[in-house]
């Protein structure tokens, strides 16, 4: 799977700008990360050929949490436009914590404080990106 997807993300990058490292183009980031994944996967497999490795048995996926982290990214999706990006990263991950078998209020309340704060700083304040931090009808 990383393999694949890594080699699929290298491709379609090489059809953007590639650019170089001092001025990296649109195409550089998902084209080297796509390489590194793949180079990734393809370590995973051969270590796992080794006669020395353990073999593993899947578990059972656990659906009721696989669909709070779907459902998390969607509420994210479709609240960002409306919402803004707070309180749109406060419900990813209000959903999202659901999920979790050792959900605790303190914890997530902790974690979205710094992570909102962490992405507010990176992306808004200083990469400077676009996004509608608050809801639009608190902007006017």
């Amino acid at each position: 799977m990383f393999i694949v997807t890594g080699i699929l993300f290298a491709a379609l990058a090489t059809g953007y700008q590639m650019g170089t490292p001092a001025k990296m183009g649109s195409g550089y980031f998902p084209f080297y990360l796509g390489t590194l994944l793949s180079l990734l996967g393809l370590f995973i497999f051969v270590t796992s050929m080794t006669p020395n490795s353990e073999e593993s048995v899947l578990t059972k996926w656990d659906w009721k949490s696989v669909l709070w982290i779907t459902g998390s990214v969607l509420v994210f999706a479709v609240s960002l436009n409306y919402a803004g990006l707070i309180i749109s990263l406060a419900l990813l991950m209000l959903v999202s914590a659901l999920a979790s078998h050792e959900f605790g209020w303190k914890g997530t309340l902790v974690s979205m404080v710094i992570l909102i704060s962490a992405v507010y700083l990176g992306f808004v304040w200083g990469l400077k990106l676009q996004f509608p931090v608050w809801p639009y009808f608190l902007n006017n």
